[in-house]
């Protein structure tokens, strides 16, 4: 199996696995990324699965539908444009040979799933969406901080050697943010510089790992000292770790 990140507009990346015969493809909100890899590789779409209703992850569905066959899987609560099998935590999503555990991760939208695979070609793989990003969360669009801290505190408990493939190239922005929020952190640092030498090359930085993630995220990290510290020398304190998030989460819409 092949895990390959095609990238569409400007920031997002859709997911696919193939085996060089079938294809499955992760939040296809463009369909074009999609049928170009199929072309490539001579590929047959045989699955999709979806993480939430935004349009930049389910836009390019109904144009997918002409070449797909088999199941799309998308969140049991959310509205979707085509029709879906709807999955919602404790439910499996099965694709040629591999079985996707289904975990509601609601936040940035109200019903929010994310895919674990406990063994893609020897480790685990995560497509999480818009919930978890590299040293980075979603906004709160729907759901509320305890929502986020809940669903991130469920992917966190993930094996360290999970990959992580998020939805969005947002980690050096995010890695930034993370370096003002926990300032002493030698990690976020070396993480930064790697990522931005990727980034000059072209490449990905993506997929992250649980490991790294509860190093470098501090949307991971509102119980260590440090990052309340940030918060109470910014003149917002917070004495929790889900009113650490929600600071957080602010400060963050608002970093430039």
């Amino acid at each position: 199996m092949k895990l390959v990140a095609l990238p569409a507009f400007t920031d997002n990346y859709v997911w696919m696995i193939h085996d060089g015969l079938q294809a499955l493809v992760v939040d296809p909100g463009e369909a074009t990324p999609v049928t170009d890899a199929l072309q490539a590789g001579g590929l047959r779409l045989t699955g999709i699965l979806v993480t939430h209703h935004h349009g930049d992850h389910v836009g390019g569905l109904q144009q997918l539908l002409d070449v797909l066959d088999g199941p799309v899987y998308g969140p049991a609560h959310e509205s979707m444009p085509v029709p879906c099998t709807p999955v919602s935590e404790g439910d499996e999503a099965r694709w040629n040979g591999l079985r996707f555990q289904v975990l509601d991760v609601p936040g940035h939208t109200g019903g929010h799933v994310a895919y674990w695979c406990e063994d893609l070609d020897g480790a685990p793989v995560l497509f999480c969406g818009d919930t978890l990003f590299s040293a980075g969360c979603g906004r709160l669009f729907e759901g509320t901080p305890a929502q986020m801290h809940a669903s991130l505190g469920k992917l966190a408990a993930l094996p360290a050697d999970t990959r992580v493939c998020c939805a969005h190239e947002y980690t050096l922005s995010n890695l930034r943010f993370a370096q003002a929020a926990e300032p002493g952190n030698a990690q976020i640092a070396a993480h930064l510089a790697h990522c931005e030498a990727l980034r000059a090359r072209g490449e990905p930085t993506l997929p992250s790992s649980i490991g790294l993630e509860r190093q470098i995220n501090p949307f991971l990290r509102c119980d260590q000292p440090a990052v309340a510290a940030t918060l109470r020398a910014r003149g917002t304190p917070a004495d929790d770790p889900v009113a650490v998030l929600a600071a957080l989460r602010q400060w963050k819409n608002e970093f430039r």
